[in-house]
């Protein structure tokens, strides 16, 4: 991983967070615009006008499909691709490798089981059940990644990491194939779509669990960046330099775990976003947390809205799992990262 090599200021990072901020509103305009019903420019601004306003009144058609199905689904997806991508930047400085990401290192799959057992024996009546019981998931799979991949005597190494993430997603994938064919045909396709990254059933509850995660989380992890940019240095280098590590990694892990895999509970698996979107932030802004953690959250919420609004165009009246869309994208990028680094 490449060391820090721009002078990070907080003005320098306002800018270009707004700037970034800027795209992203821009590019929630045209996905609430278009679909297989076309809604005016001229609709949308009168209905986001009202509504910056207070006035939440539906006039018409278009401006119910806005509020009631658009809307929900645009803020779920740009919730959501935050999430995954400040997790990724977070896997990625912890475990010291750029091919690092929840989705690879199976950790995503790991939530996934527990959310599905939640959903098998019924945890979905009590409120954040299924969460809860996805956040034990990711926090075993993360136990298992530092005992199999040699954390617990030492280093994680790159090979061995990577090789502990597919045998562990290997074993998961078999894990959801048992617990699927415990349930009944009509709940088959619903999970199997959501398996593959379901925004479509977007929920207003869903949006502010998944918000509140990703603001919460995003503050008490920007808080330890100057740490993360220590440890990025390598664990010896931080102790030297004051760092705590013992204690401050296993607390980075089990917050950015929290927060995967309340996402992974409520929008499925999405794969790739972790991977790709720190990685070409930090090739064009620096390896500085400070600047990585919001310019990487911030177009990670673009990303995952274009993914999602190419999903519901692409294939119109029908539409794709929008985890298709990202590892149609994701899948060719790490391949190209991983014959990067062997070079």
């Amino acid at each position: 991983m490449k060391t820090i090599y721009q002078r990070v200021t907080a003005s320098r990072v306002l800018k270009v967070s707004s700037l970034m901020l800027f795209v992203f509103i821009m590019l929630c305009l045209v996905s609430l615009a278009v679909g297989s019903v076309h809604v005016e420019w001229s609709v949308l601004l009168r209905f986001l006008g009202k509504a910056l306003a207070g006035n939440f009144s539906i006039d018409s058609q278009e401006e119910l499909i806005v509020f009631s199905v658009r809307l929900p689904r645009v803020l779920f997806a740009g919730v959501v691709g935050a999430v995954l991508s400040l997790g990724g930047v977070i896997f990625q400085a912890l475990l010291r490798n750029p091919l690092a990401d929840p989705y690879i290192l199976g950790i995503s799959g790991g939530a996934a089981v527990g959310a599905i057992i939640g959903i098998v024996i019924g945890a979905g009546s009590f409120y954040l059940g299924v969460p809860l019981l996805a956040f034990c998931g990711a926090l075993i799979t993360v136990f298992l990644l530092f005992i199999v991949a040699g954390g617990a005597r030492g280093a994680l190494m790159d090979n061995s990491l990577l090789l502990t993430g597919v045998v562990i997603n290997a074993f998961f994938a078999a894990a959801i194939l048992f617990f699927l064919s415990l349930v009944g045909s009509l709940e088959l396709h619903s999970i199997t779509f959501w398996l593959m990254g379901d925004l479509s059933r977007a929920a207003w509850s869903e949006i502010g669990v998944t918000a509140l995660c990703l603001f919460a989380g995003f503050f008490l992890l920007y808080g330890q960046a100057g740490k993360l940019n220590l440890m990025v240095q390598g664990e010896e280098t931080a102790r030297h330099l004051g760092v705590n590590v013992e204690r401050t990694k296993p607390w980075l892990l089990v917050v950015t775990s929290l927060m995967v895999s309340v996402t992974v509970a409520l929008a499925g698996l999405i794969g790739f976003v972790g991977i790709m979107v720190p990685h070409m932030m930090r090739l064009l802004f620096g390896s500085d947390h400070r600047m990585l953690m919001p310019v990487a959250a911030l177009f990670g919420a673009s990303f995952l809205v274009i993914a999602d609004t190419l999903s519901r165009v692409l294939m119109m009246p029908s539409e794709l799992p929008v985890g298709v869309i990202t590892a149609l994208c994701g899948a060719p990028y790490f391949i190209f990262l991983l014959k990067r680094k062997s070079l």
